[in-house]
């Protein structure tokens, strides 16, 4: 495998923090959600930031790759397009669903850890690693339910997709620590057991918890356990950048700031 880019640590770009994000310290790359931008009418702000030289990832949620329906190229086609209009090294998505029976959930949803699943996500991450001209890498997600008799553990899953297709992976680190929060687990050991050498970069994002469950929210600081989680993480591997996310309830540049300098402690530890 080539050498990945480092990117550094960086912010998800969002049309809320669009005047924020050239202002804030130490950022040194972003990502954007595909589905919500056009590869000919990319914002003024993000072209600047692109042309300054600052990596900026395009992260799909809806190419639905471990889906039984026959893959949507449309939309992976979409994704190869706005991964060349902003140079971008590498493109992702999920590993996960979001259509099923002619229905959108618009929610990413878990796949059962079956050898017939992983077949079926295989076959449609390598139809999309054919269209698309960038590496690809897939992220593992948040969840709040486990399909019964799982077959391979997500670690096993995750380890066999990158072997059988190439891909690359992104790990969410707050994802981790809210499957452990409600579905058990040891993120650590997932940690120890996955190929590390295959990681594109890291997500980190807040949450919170209602009733029990934890929420993967994006609308609330990063708790120090996902850190913490960052540090275990960061101690097996130098990561090729870490990557805040934040997708609503946003709070002030100050306060991004001192997240984004939490992480970055961590990173250069």
């Amino acid at each position: 495998m080539a050498e990945l880019p480092r990117f550094g640590v960086g912010i998800g770009w969002r049309p809320e923090l669009d005047l924020s994000v050239p202002r804030l310290p130490g950022v040194d790359w972003v990502e954007v959600v595909a589905e919500n931008l056009r590869p000919d009418a990319l914002p003024a702000s993000l072209t600047a930031l692109r042309d300054r030289g600052m990596p900026v990832l395009p992260h799909a949620v809806s190419l639905s790759l471990g889906g039984a329906e026959e893959l949507d190229t449309a939309r992976v086609e979409h994704l190869a397009e706005l991964a060349d209009a902003l140079g971008a090294p590498v493109a992702s998505d999920h590993v996960c669903f979001v259509r099923a029976g002619g229905l959108d959930a618009g929610h990413l949803i878990p796949l059962p850890r079956t050898r017939e699943a992983l077949d079926v996500l295989v076959d449609n991450v390598k139809l999309a690693q054919s269209i698309l001209g960038v590496p690809f890498a897939l992220e593992n997600i948040a969840a709040l339910l486990e399909w019964p008799d799982p077959e391979l553990s997500e670690a096993r899953f995750l380890t066999e997709l990158t072997e059988r297709t190439g891909c690359l992976l992104i790990v969410d680190v707050a994802n981790l620590y809210a499957n452990a929060r409600n579905l058990g687990g040891d993120p650590v050991s997932f940690l120890d057991e996955i190929p590390l050498e295959r990681l594109a970069y890291v997500h980190v994002a807040g949450g919170e918890e209602h009733h029990g469950v934890y929420h993967d929210t994006h609308a609330h600081a990063v708790p120090p356990q996902v850190l913490e989680l960052l540090g275990e993480l960061r101690s097996r591997v130098d990561p090729p950048g870490v990557l805040l996310e934040r997708d609503d309830a946003y709070p002030t540049d100050a306060e991004l700031a001192a997240e984004l300098a939490a992480i970055r402690a961590v990173v250069e530890a």
